[in-house]
């Protein structure tokens, strides 16, 4: 969701906490989560004397404060793994939170005002999933001519776990805005062009010989801006006990193993969603970390912490794919939904159609309010504009035509 932040107001699609939590009686706390100390650990080690027995256990965070809980959902999410690239932590940014976000539009905001006609801005964004696609449209839009956009990717295309119709669409803005497609290559390492240079030299390697757009073997580029949107890790606080401190049971992904009602195994009174969450479907197939089966696990952890509080059934968790959505610039979007298959709303539709799915999802009732009538004002601005210039440009035509 972070590249819609490129073309929306702050307090539209990242409100404060302050904000939401007003008028509740739900505390927040902004802090490190160091460790945390169960008390009810099934066929586990037991957990520290100094836990309280009535109840689940204690959360310690950085600052010395500790949190005791009766229940506990882990959803601490993931962060970028940028630290298997000599020099991607130094000079490469993330792009995962808002405050990556916000950094990002600093930093083109600084490289658009340096820059000249003779030297364009270089920016080269590393991964060709949702978010680095997302991302490389929305940039390409807003440098126009000031400057290129280069995607760099070990696969043979871009959102490979995509619907064709997604892809496609998807691969249609790109083109439309020259944004350069280096596939079949990953980034080996990063360092300063040179001692007197803000630019990034980035050494590509080769894993295969397959056929693919790639750039030439050996290949090193330069850029203004490295955008860091390939692989993350998940953020899975240590259990303590008096053994000292372990992991909870993890998966091969670094997540939580949970049961299917979402429950970390071996502890009935911790949940997790979302990236902490190594949830299955139905087969037993891992399920993918996105959005979309975050918020319907998040429906059914809600769920299933009232029931288990009041002792009634606890529902397995059963994920329904909806489809898949992506923002592609101010006016681009492609929308495929997985009950009507092969039909995709891409264009302006899509982009539209993506917008009232991201307000639908808003927190609460009055931010969402707040928020559509913000997005009502604007989408009626750059409708008015887009049919315009739609208008001028038929006209044109029309007369190149007559003249021809």
């Amino acid at each position: 969701m972070i590249p819609i932040i490129l073309e929306a107001d702050e307090w539209e699609v990242a409100p404060s906490f302050k904000e939401l939590l007003a008028n509740t009686n739900i505390r927040f706390c902004q802090d490190t989560v160091r460790s945390i100390q169960p008390s009810d650990a099934v066929n586990g080690t037991p957990a520290l004397a100094t836990a309280s027995r009535d109840v689940g256990g204690s959360v310690y965070l950085s600052s010395g404060m500790q949190v005791d809980y009766d229940w506990l959902v882990l959803s601490l999410g993931s962060e970028p793994r940028m630290n298997v690239v000599p020099g991607a932590s130094e000079l490469a940014l993330p792009f995962s939170t808002l405050e990556d976000a916000l950094e990002v539009d600093r930093r083109l905001t600084t490289l658009e005002n340096e820059a000249s006609v003779y030297a364009p801005i270089e920016v080269v964004v590393v991964g060709s999933g949702y978010s680095g696609v997302e991302l490389s449209a929305t940039l390409a839009e807003r440098l126009g001519q000031k400057g290129t956009v280069k995607v760099i990717d070990m696969a043979s295309d871009i959102v490979a776990s995509a619907p064709a119709g997604t892809r496609e669409a998807a691969s249609r803005v790109l083109s439309s805005r020259n944004v350069e497609l280096m596939l079949g290559y990953f980034v080996a390492n990063m360092r300063r062009a040179d001692e007197s240079s803000n630019r990034i030299r980035l050494e590509l390697g080769q894993p295969s010989q397959r056929p693919s757009r790639r750039a030439p073997p050996g290949q090193t580029i330069e850029a203004d801006l490295v955008l860091w949107t390939a692989g993350t890790k998940v953020s899975i606080p240590p259990s303590e006990t008096q053994a000292g401190y372990q992991s909870f049971p993890i998966n091969g992904r670094g997540q939580a193993d949970t049961d299917e009602m979402l429950r970390v195994r071996g502890y009935p009174r911790i949940f997790a969603l979302g990236d902490s969450a190594g949830a299955t479907d139905g087969n037993g197939k891992q399920l993918p970390s996105t959005a979309q089966v975050a918020f319907q696990q998040a429906d059914y952890v809600g769920w299933n912490l009232w029931a288990a509080i009041n002792n009634r059934p606890l529902l397995p968790f059963r994920y329904q794919h909806l489809g898949e959505m992506m923002t592609l610039g101010t006016n681009d979007g492609s929308v495929s939904l997985s009950f009507i298959e092969g039909v995709t709303l891409d264009g302006f539709l899509g982009h539209q159609a993506r917008k009232l799915a991201y307000l639908y999802r808003l927190p609460t009732n009055e931010h969402r309010a707040r928020v559509g009538l913000s997005w009502l004002a604007k989408t009626t601005v750059s409708t008015v504009s887009y049919l315009q210039e739609t208008i001028s440009n038929s006209l044109i035509e029309a007369a190149d035509a007559i003249l021809k």
